[in-house]
């Protein structure tokens, strides 16, 4: 008898990042980074894990959102879920009931991101291989039948996402081969923080560039004089040769193809800022024409994530001062993004890997992306974030845009000891691969990180409550 899925258990995980102003931006001030956590169980042993990120209060709420959603899995062949994966995706979120309360967006979206993360945990894990390796492997038309295209026909149809994905077929095992090697390559938001003091930015900015890392971003909109003064601070830093580590000293940014248009300083690195939405869009033109002299790559989020015709507005003027535009970190879902890309609106793809509701709607954004040549740079700054993504762009990488020559993935240095496989970097910045077998989409926490940090009763809050006391 195959095994049926017969339990889920849900933990809402605080971590107390407010206190060292971790993830703090103009828009987002006193953050505790948490995960809304579950884990689905079969009969026969399997397990999967999956989560979704939110900042603090409401966590609980999207953990009771879990359980709505994880209630139609029970009793199920998960199987018959792993068959098709497409179909999977479409039945999780079709309770009509449910739905209406979205549709495809908010609270019930994030969840359902979690549930079919933890789904394809689990898919994985069956497998014995990571989920970046377990769809690389998937033959075209099996990554097809995995996807999301409800919605998003006018732009890619089924068809199209096929006739795409035989044509990268060639290379796909020496694109492998290349990223095992090589790494993937990252860019460090921990050194912009916004509640750090310039001397701490200047401290980590200069840990970053020996580290390797060749990307930077930096955290802007609450004051111009101050994002000015940073700004320069930065460049400063990652503009002196005598910071470079020795593999980086005889870089050309005139003739590297991967700083192409990226305002990269003389030693090829490269600014980029994130208003995190708190512009309306003339403000958003006004501040960032201020903010030229820093030569940022691009703004991320300068306003409000639904507004698309915004954020063309905003392109369009910021072009002429070599600036370009990135969005997508809380875009709802593909929906928003086919309009990102049909107005023209964005330079950069930034996808979220719980945002969307989990790989199967991540792969129609990644599909699309590349039908539009945009690169994919994925917001990864959050709790359990960098474990998921690292999967995503190896994907998108190995069997879709086929190029990673463009595109970086966001590193926070933050609560990886938390996780049973967490992600690392190499020396040149970059991440390496996950390799484990048994890890799934890496999202597995330790049980100790659980029982200390679950709301409200773990050992760490229940402390902080007695102390209050």
């Amino acid at each position: 008898m195959p095994g049926k899925i017969v339990r889920y258990e849900t933990h809402d995980l605080r971590f107390p990042t407010s206190l060292t102003g971790d993830g703090t931006d103009a828009m987002n001030t006193d953050c505790d980074y948490s995960s809304a956590y579950v884990s689905i169980y079969t009969d026969d042993g399997q397990v999967g894990h999956g989560m979704t990120f939110t900042i603090g209060r409401g966590n609980d709420i999207v953990c009771r959102a879990i359980e709505e959603l994880s209630t139609r899995l029970l009793n199920k062949d998960p199987e018959e879920f792993f068959a098709n994966m497409g179909k999977a995706w479409d039945y999780m979120c079709a309770d009509p009931q449910l739905r209406w309360i979205g549709p495809e967006k908010g609270v019930i979206h994030i969840a359902a991101g979690a549930v079919n993360n933890a789904l394809w945990d689990m898919f994985a894990r069956a497998r014995g291989k990571p989920v970046w390796k377990l769809v690389v492997d998937m033959s075209p038309e099996e990554l097809v039948s995995a996807t999301a295209f409800r919605y998003i026909t006018d732009v890619l149809t089924p068809e199209q996402a096929l006739a795409m994905l035989k044509e990268k077929e060639a290379g796909k095992k020496e694109r492998e081969a290349n990223v095992r090697e090589l790494g993937y390559p990252a860019y460090i938001t921990s050194a912009g923080w916004l509640a750090y003091p310039d001397d701490k930015v200047a401290r980590l900015t200069k840990e970053a560039v020996g580290n390797g890392f060749t990307h930077f971003k930096m955290k802007v909109g609450a004051d111009r004089a101050m994002d000015l003064r940073r700004g320069l601070l930065i460049r400063s830093i990652i503009d002196d040769p005598a910071n470079l580590p020795p593999h980086l000293k005889d870089r050309n940014p005139e003739t590297d193809p991967s700083l192409r248009g990226k305002n990269a300083g003389p030693t090829g690195a490269v600014l980029m800022v994130d208003a995190n939405q708190v512009w309306d869009v003339p403000q958003a033109i006004e501040w960032m024409k201020e903010l030229a002299p820093i030569k940022p790559w691009f703004i991320e989020e300068p306003t409000a994530p639904d507004d698309i015709l915004g954020h063309a507005a905003i392109r369009k003027a910021l072009r002429p001062h070599g600036i370009g535009v990135a969005t997508g970190e809380h875009a709802h879902n593909r929906m928003v993004f086919k309009q990102l890309l049909q107005a023209e609106a964005i330079d950069v793809c930034q996808i979220d890997a719980c945002r969307l509701a989990g790989v199967s709607e991540v792969l129609s954004v990644l599909l699309m992306a590349a039908k539009f040549g945009i690169p994919v740079c994925p917001h990864a700054g959050g709790v359990g974030l960098c474990e998921y993504v690292i999967h995503l762009s190896l994907i998108d990488y190995i069997c879709i845009s086929g190029t990673m020559e463009r595109n970086v993935l966001e590193f926070a240095t933050h609560l990886h000891e938390h996780f049973v496989y967490p992600c690392t970097m190499n020396s040149r910045g970059r991440y390496s691969i996950p390799v484990n077998p048994a890890e799934g989409y890496s999202i597995e926490m330790h049980k100790q990180s659980i029982a200390e940090y679950e709301f409200p009763n773990g050992s760490y809050w229940a402390g902080v409550a007695k102390e209050k006391k």
